[in-house]
């Protein structure tokens, strides 16, 4: 959430990163209107409130009946004023607050000037792409071949965008993220295991309330609400606390499966594990100093690159232009790693810095050593990496012209040593 004095002091700097964004800029002149009313009403109510004291202290001295009796019966009419003026306050507030949840972050100024997808700014690619002296298959028909993917069972269980994966490829799966979690720990971030189902108040303080309340799955009953990334419980670990200035950086990495209501396109990445409804992701988070969280965030993005060149996949870096950049970012780097049998490059990593957008949602503070006060610390988070689509550049980069799979030699030890998959049985 952007603090309030950004928007009363410079409207208009606010209103040009919205619109970088592709996004309607109306807004702001309502919360500048809900600003000027609240104050407004809130001296009022301060100036009656000291009137009521001031008077009641009279009261209290007042020794003719009559003046006493009328003293009371104004401030009367004072205290129904104050009550009426609270709640217009109220109202004005929860209108404000409202619109302000739906306000993205502002723009770092290096985050590319762009409308969509298509105007991120590749910064480097790492890694061969290696010619084949055979064809290779798409994921979909490899894992079909070798019976590792089972489309039709997933859907006979749940629905599309659903699947089962069998053997090696379950084991594949668990491996790759035994083997993030490992890495990550390595490079300094502590692993928590987090619930996968949160109370709205932390998918509000973490950005996904209201703005992505329709991708969300929800409980009704008990009010819960299904985790669409680990970023949400682990921003929530700290949510309405103090931290001491020294404690940080705090930095954590965590395993969760994520839920989320894919809006996809007609014929968009209909086939195959790309895009589904539930997925399994490792993420990375940290809560930092402000004047040190543009550290963390190159040194996150090392940390997700360094699982790339572990598993031995060509990935590129690339800049989130302004039109794509994500509701809490300031700016964000993705990881595309290559998958040579659909011939694309396909996203595994979003590292973004939030600034103070999320710890200000989420009340998360820390307390300045040298003045002794609070002060919103900023937040960064980073997939490292989501799956599936890791476990497709495997299977793709790493198929035989027999077609059988390799395993790359990182992740044997989470796979019982196992070095090459052939067709399940």
């Amino acid at each position: 959430m952007l603090d309030i004095s950004i928007i009363r002091e410079n409207p208009d700097r606010v209103r040009d990163a919205i619109r970088k964004r592709q996004m309607n800029a109306d807004s702001i002149d309502r919360v500048l209107t809900l600003d000027v009313e609240r104050r407004a009403k809130l001296n009022e109510v301060e100036a009656l409130k000291a009137e009521r004291n001031s008077v009641s202290r009279e009261i209290g001295k007042t020794k003719d009946a009559s003046e006493r009796e009328a003293k009371i019966a104004a401030m009367k009419t004072v205290s129904e004023r104050i009550s009426e003026l609270d709640a217009d306050v109220r109202a004005v507030e929860e209108e404000l607050r409202d619109l302000l949840s739906v306000i993205p972050n502002i723009p770092d100024e290096r985050v590319p000037l762009g409308a969509s997808d298509a105007d991120n700014v590749v910064v480097r690619t790492e890694g061969t792409i290696a010619t084949r002296e055979y064809d290779l298959l798409e994921h979909w028909d490899l894992g079909e071949r070798l019976n590792l993917i089972d489309f039709e069972r997933g859907v006979k269980l749940t629905g599309s965008r659903f699947y089962v994966l069998n053997g090696a490829a379950a084991r594949l799966q668990r491996a790759l993220i035994a083997f993030m979690l490992d890495l990550h720990t390595r490079q300094g971030y502590v692993e928590r295991y987090t619930p996968f189902m949160v109370k709205a108040d932390v998918l509000y303080g973490s950005g996904q309330l209201p703005k992505f309340k329709d991708n969300l799955y929800h409980d009704a009953e008990e009010d819960y609400w299904m985790v669409p990334t680990a970023e949400v419980p682990l921003t929530g670990l700290y949510m309405n606390e103090i931290i001491d200035e020294s404690k940080l950086p705090l930095r954590f990495t965590a395993y969760t499966p994520c839920f989320r209501r894919e809006k996809m396109s007609a014929g968009r990445d209909v086939r195959g594990i790309k895009r589904g409804h539930q997925f399994d992701k490792v993420e990375m988070y940290c809560y930092a100093h402000p004047d040190k969280s543009g550290e963390e965030l190159d040194r996150m993005l090392s940390a997700a690159e360094e699982t790339l060149k572990l598993l031995d996949l060509p990935y590129r870096v690339v800049a989130q232009c302004t039109g794509d950049l994500g509701f809490n970012a300031e700016i964000c780097y993705d990881l595309e790693v290559w998958a040579p049998g659909a011939k694309e490059w396909l996203e595994v990593s979003s590292v973004s810095n939030d600034g103070d957008f999320q710890s200000r949602r989420a009340g998360i503070r820390f307390r300045d050593s040298a003045t002794g006060k609070p002060r919103f610390l900023h937040t960064l988070n980073g997939s490292g990496l989501g799956l599936p689509r890791t476990m497709i550049a495997v299977l793709e980069t790493y198929q035989q012209p027999d077609g059988s799979v390799v395993v790359p030699e990182v992740l044997r030890p989470w796979m019982g040593g196992l070095e090459r998959i052939t067709e399940e049985k």
